[in-house]
Parts: structure tokens; sequence; C-alpha cells
């Protein structure tokens, strides 16, 4: 069996490396790229009142910058609509216009929604900026307007292949729906911005886009875009003549007063609900937090949060944890830990703040100096929580004591589009302690083929108590991580591969990584066919994939061969059919395991947008130890009524069976509901609920036949600017179960109440 095993894995070392190899032989074929023309901006002493209108002299005399490039669903051609912009800055702010044509102004999509609700606001009429103001090709501010006038805005990373829509600037926006299409107008205070400073005239990277969704969204830019490369900044305008400007020292201080009372059963279901923690509706004295934003330098920000108060004043969406070994992540929404979250990106998710509970007080420094990127925060915590990984589960617990936590992350730029870097991860309280070193490293061959790295050591020790209920090593253990990834993409094709190996006692306690005491190797390969706007289809894409885990002794613990066929068609259509077949290790037994997975996503108007997806086969059931056959059925709907009204309907259902019958039947229902008054002001409400039955006869330990949760939250929201806000909300949560029905188990209101100043 070990020889066996030993020519079975070298066989699938030899395919993983053919396939990374074959790369040298795929050679994309068709025209030269083209060359993204330049312009010059306009510096303009006349007043500029952003209202859509156009007005002003300024937008005759500035620089025509036409978007001529459809580059979806086409590939560099005509675009079936024109678009022209302007660039143009006085001493104080940048300023960008553009005129979107449409032969059917009736036509236009334009919805009210939540700022950087991005998911929603990307299936309208919108305009995006892209400006790289170090002109560096690494990173970008990029401002996106719908044709409704919400805002959303993000950092672009070039090397993480990241946006962070967390990042929220001061700027103003304005749009005019005309006759002939509509009008976007945009004023950007310099001290919004990070850019050189210096007298010289500067030179920054620009990319402007529009997106126009009608039976397909087509997208155009000002560039071509090369699908040779990933590198979107690489291929920017440059736009020269900025001079006479400087970033500024930027301070923003942003008071808050929060008001808030929770009651709970402290015996549940037993008693009444008592309030567990007020402040200000009892005894009316409301609690304060300050946050504070300054730019030190005009590429460094610091960041200090002084009792925040993170009421959530946004649900996390649902989960269903049936039937599951590992943790479940959710993800981060904390404003002072998502500035600058892009900085702390790494292979391994070793950085994750949600593991940062209950800070009281925190800072944090980040910046860009030539070649030189620098990332630090600090927080004390109230609650520390252990997420304790192994090769096939995870557990959390909670330790009744303070922490502080700390993060420094270093990267060098190495030459235009490679990097070195560098992470420290500490956090320790009492008898408790964990801390990770590491370098990781980008390395681009050329724009279609790349390398990345990162190897961790770490040292961790836990209470005696805690190591104890969870079979750890007591007193101090160390244990190290490795991952090497490789990609390629090109026009009709892409390739990845990735090695990871993580010893038995790693641990990133300050990140997410449920799973450790593994080898594993995966690899896919995809070949993609382009349509045009008016076939059958826009985009077909095949792909085959392969993944193998062991654990460090080298025994199997999952392996996974899997094909997918996607498409993607009018009415902004896209479909996927896969089939897979997995060899999973649980207690003892490997089970062999068939399963297709089918999805799909449609939006027939403006106003509806319908999709569902469909997993069926077999599956280990955990709980008993036995292969079940299962399904997985998730559909959802939004509905926009009007540019003010907005539905959205999920639902997650789950089915087990062993022997023709039923394990257990697992459905969760999610609504959200939002009616926007104006860009400004908006009421949402949202309700989950969750009931699973089970079949006591068919588990080995005994279980509750029915579960049930019910939560409600309804908030109230008005927003002047990205940090100026009033929330008012309320929640509440139900719970069932065998012995009795849904029953409040706690309620929560809250009010909260920020401005911010700009000294």
């Amino acid at each position: 069996m070990p020889n066996e095993m030993s020519g079975r894995r070298r066989t699938q070392v030899v395919a993983l490396a053919i396939l990374v190899a074959s790369n040298a032989v795929l050679v994309t074929k068709g025209r030269a790229q083209e060359v993204a023309p330049g312009y010059t901006a306009h510096h303009t002493t006349s007043l500029v009142t952003v209202d859509g209108l156009l007005d002003e002299p300024v937008w005759s005399e500035a620089e025509d910058i036409p978007l001529r490039w459809e580059y979806l669903p086409g590939n560099n051609v005509a675009p079936p609509v024109e678009t022209v912009c302007h660039v143009a800055y006085d001493v104080g702010s940048l300023y960008l216009a553009c005129r979107s044509t449409d032969p059917d102004p009736s036509g236009i999509r334009a919805h009210l929604a939540e700022r950087d609700d991005r998911a929603r606001l990307a299936q309208d009429d919108h305009i995006a900026f892209l400006i790289d103001t170090f002109n560096d090709e690494r990173r970008g501010f990029q401002f996106r307007v719908n044709a409704a006038g919400v805002q959303w805005d993000a950092i672009h990373v070039k090397t993480e292949g990241f946006e962070d829509f967390s990042w929220d600037a001061l700027w103003t926006s304005a749009v005019q729906i005309t006759d002939t299409g509509y009008n976007v107008e945009v004023a950007i205070p310099f001290g919004s911005l990070r850019f050189p400073s210096t007298s010289d005239v500067q030179t920054w990277g620009f990319v402007m886009e529009r997106s126009y969704p009608r039976g397909v969204r087509y997208r155009m830019r000002s560039v071509p875009t090369d699908r040779n490369t990933t590198c979107l900044l690489c291929g920017a305008n440059k736009i020269v003549g900025f001079e006479g400007i400087s970033p500024g020292g930027a301070l923003d201080l942003v008071p808050a007063l929060t008001a808030s009372r929770t009651d709970e059963r402290p015996s549940f279901p037993d008693g009444d609900l008592v309030p567990t923690k007020q402040t200000g509706f009892a005894d009316m004295e409301p609690d304060f937090g300050m946050d504070l934003r300054w730019g030190v330098t005009p590429s460094t920000s610091l960041n200090g949060t002084f009792n925040p108060d993170f009421s959530h004043v946004e649900a996390d969406e649902a989960q269903l944890s049936v039937n599951r070994r590992f943790a479940l992540l959710f993800p981060e929404k904390r404003p002072f830990f998502l500035e600058g979250a892009d900085f702390f990106l790494t292979p391994f998710q070793a950085v994750f703040t949600r593991t940062v509970v209950d800070p009281d007080a925190g800072v944090k420094v980040t910046g860009k100096e030539g070649a030189n990127t620098v990332g630090v925060f600090a927080a004390r915590d109230a609650t520390t929580s252990v997420l304790i990984p192994s090769n096939q589960g995870s557990a959390n617990d909670v330790l009744a004591q303070e922490s502080y936590a700390a993060v420094a992350r270093y990267r060098r730029d190495l030459g235009p589009t490679s990097y070195v870097g560098g992470l420290m991860t500490s956090r320790s309280g009492g008898d408790y302690h964990n801390r990770v070193f590491g370098v990781d490293g980008v390395y681009q061959l050329n724009p279609s083929n790349g390398v990345r790295f990162q190897y961790l050591t770490s040292s961790t020790e836990y209470p005696t108590a805690l190591a104890l209920a969870h079979e750890q090593a007591t007193g101090g253990f160390s244990g190290g991580a490795f991952t090497a990834q490789y990609n390629h993409v090109s026009q009709n094709w892409a390739i990845a591969a990735e090695y990871e190996d993580l010893s038995e006692d790693f641990r990133a306690d300050l990140g997410f990584i449920p799973r450790v005491d593994l080898r594993s190797g995966r690899g896919s390969l995809s070949r993609i066919f382009r349509g045009a706007a008016d076939g059958w289809f826009t985009q077909i894409a095949m792909t085959g994939a392969y993944s193998r885990i062991e654990d460090q002794s080298g025994k199997l613990s999952d392996e996974t061969s899997t094909g997918t066929l996607t498409y993607r068609g009018p009415s902004q259509s896209n479909a996927s059919l896969g089939a897979s077949h997995v060899n999973r290790f649980h207690e003892g037994t490997i089970y062999g395991l068939d399963r297709a997975d089918l999805s799909f996503d449609v939006r027939p108007s403006g106003s509806v947008s319908l999709g569902a997806g469909l997993r069926f086969g077999d599956f280990v059931d955990f709980r008993n130890n036995r292969e079940s056959f299962g399904l997985s059925f998730t559909p959802n709907a939004q509905f926009d009524v009007g540019t003010r009204l907005a539905i959205n309907l999920g639902q997650v259902f789950q089915r087990l069976t062993f022997g023709g019958q039923e394990v257990f039947q697992a459905n969760l229902m999610q609504a959200r509901v939002l009616f926007h008054f104006n860009t400004q002001t908006f009421v949402r409400g949202v309700v989950q609920y969750r009931k699973v039955s089970r079949d006591p006869d068919l588990y080995v330990s005994p279980v509750s036949s029915e579960t049930e949760q019910l939560f409600t939250q309804l908030v109230f929201s008005y927003r002047v600017s990205a940090q100026t806000s009033l929330y008012v909300g309320y929640g509440d949560q139900h719970d069932g179960a065998d012995d009795f029905d849904l029953l409040r188990r706690s309620r929560s209101l809250f009010i909260k109440f920020g401005y911010a100043f700009y000294p």
C-alpha cells in the first residue's frame, strides 16, 4: 500500500508539473496591443459648480478623453454608445466630468442605494475613475457614481488583485439625466488624495470607465484592455500637467455619541428579560468615543480609535453550520479595521481583524514612501477569542481575560511589478501568547506569468485549562507554514498552481487559518471562448481542476477532481455546470464521493434579478461518520420597485438522507428591505429565520429533533458624508427548541451619532 500511494503521488506531482510547464507553449494570437493615449490636465482659475450641468467654460476648454474601447463583452471593439470625459484642476481640487450619450434615456438604470453597496450599484448605469497619483502602476484611487448620484469608492491594489471598498473619501458629485443621456460631474479635494509633494510637474495615471447594462452589460474604457495581464494600471492613460498642488495634511476628527440597551433572559428559556448592558436610556449618560484620521505626510496616514462602539448597524449574513467541520468566515465590517486593510494582505490570511473581538482602543499607521510600504496597528481587546485548528476540524473558545494585539507589515517594491515583504503579528495576555513572523513576495516573470510565496513561523502557549480541554500541547510550542503559487493569465487561457505546507503546531491567532497539519497541491486549467454581444453567448469557459491534501504523515485527507463549464449570455445571464469526484478521509475511513453542481443567475430587466444554486450527490455525514446523499438548493431574488425601494430575498435549503430516511433538513430564509428617501437617508429591515429538523433515531448521539432561530433588525440611517452619520436601530433574537416555541432571547436598541470635523 505505501508503494502504491507513493507511485500515485509521484504521478500526480508529474501531472501538476506538466500543467505548469504547458504555459511555455501557450501563445496568445491576435492583433498587437494598442497603446493608451496620453492627455494634458486643464488648469482652471474659474469657479466650478458641481451640479452635473457641465455648462462652465472649463468643460469646453478641457481636453476630450473619449472612451473608445469596449472590453466586455467585446475585446477592444468600438462601443455601442459614445462617452467623452474631461480632467481639470485648480489649487484645491481635482475635477472630473463625463458626457454619456444614450439612444434611449428612458432605459437608463438608476436606483438609490447605500453608499458602497457595489453589488447593487454595479448593475446600474455608472461612471468610474481610477487614478494612479504616484504613477507607479501599483495602487490607485477608485471613484464611482451611478446615474442616480450614489457614490462608492475604493483603493485598487494591483499586486493582490484587490479592491478595498472600505476606504471612504470626502468628495462631491452630481448627475443630470438629459434627453440625450446623462452627465456626471465630480470634485475631489486634494486633501482626500495622497500623491508626491513636489514643485515639479506631475504625471498621473487615469482609467475612465462606463458601465452600460442592457440586454448584456457593456463596459467601455478610455484605454485598451490587455487580456495577457491582470495589471490594469500598467496600461493607464498618462495625464500630464499637474503642478502647484499639495495634498496637505488632512486631519479628520470623528467624535461619536452612543446610547444603547440590551435585554436578555439570564437562564433561557426561563425568567424575564433583564438589562445586561445599558448606557444612556436608564441613566441618561451617553457613551463617548473618538476616531481620528491624520495625513501625517502626503503618503502616510495615522488612524486612532478610543472607546469605539461597534453596534450592529449591519447584520452579518446568516450561514448554515449544519454538517460542517471548520469554522465559518464572517467578513469584517468595522470602520477602524477596514481602513487600509489592503496593507495587511498576504497569501495566507494571517491577519483577520475580527479576531479582535471587543477593543477599547486602537492605533494604526499605514503609508508608502518611494518603494517602501508600511502598515502597523495595535489594539487592546477586552475579550480573547481563540480558533484552534487541526487537519480534520476546528474549534473556537474564549478566554475570560484581556489581550493585546499588534501587527506590523513591511513591503519593498522590486522593479515595476514585484515585491518582497515581511509580517509580524503578536497577541498576548496573562499566560497566553501567539506570535507569528514571516516573509513573502511576488515575482512577475512577465505580464502573463507570476509567482507568489510566503513562509511563516509561529510560537504559541495556551493556558493549561484551554490546552487540556482541546487536547492541545501544554507549555510553549511552535510551527511553520509555507505556500507557493503560480498564475498565468492570457486572452484565452488561465492556469493556476499552488502548494501549501502547514505543520500540526502552526497557529495564527490574529488570522483565519482553520486547517493545519497538511500538505496540499492544487492546479487548474481554463480555456476561455469569447463571443459577441448580439450572439447566443458572450463568454464560455471550460475548467479542469485537481487538488490533494495529506496530513504531515502522508495520510490522505482530501482529493478532488472537478470539471466545470461556465456560460455568459443575453439578459446578463450566467450559468455554471460542474461535476466532481472527492476522496475524503474521516475517522478512519476514506469515502469516495460523486456530486454535481448547477448554478445560474439572470437579470431579465433593470428591476429584477433571479438566481439559484443546486448541489446534489454523495456527502460525508460527519456527525454519524457515514456516507449519505445530500442536496443543497439556494434560490435568491432581488426586486427594485422604482428608484427607492429594494427587496432582496434568499434561501438556503439543505437535506441529508441515509438509507432513504431523512437525517436532517435545514432551512435558512433571509429578507432585506431597503427604502431610500434620497442619497443620504434610508430605512433598512432585515429578517433571518433558521430551522433545523432532525431524526434523533438516525444519530449516534442525542440531538434535538427541532431548533429554530429568528433574528430581526430595523435601522434608520442619515449619512451626510462617509464619516458624519446618524444611526437608530432595534434588533431582537428569538430561539425555539423541542420543548418550547420561538421565544425572545434578547433585544437591543441603539442610537449612534458621529460628526466629522476637518480642522
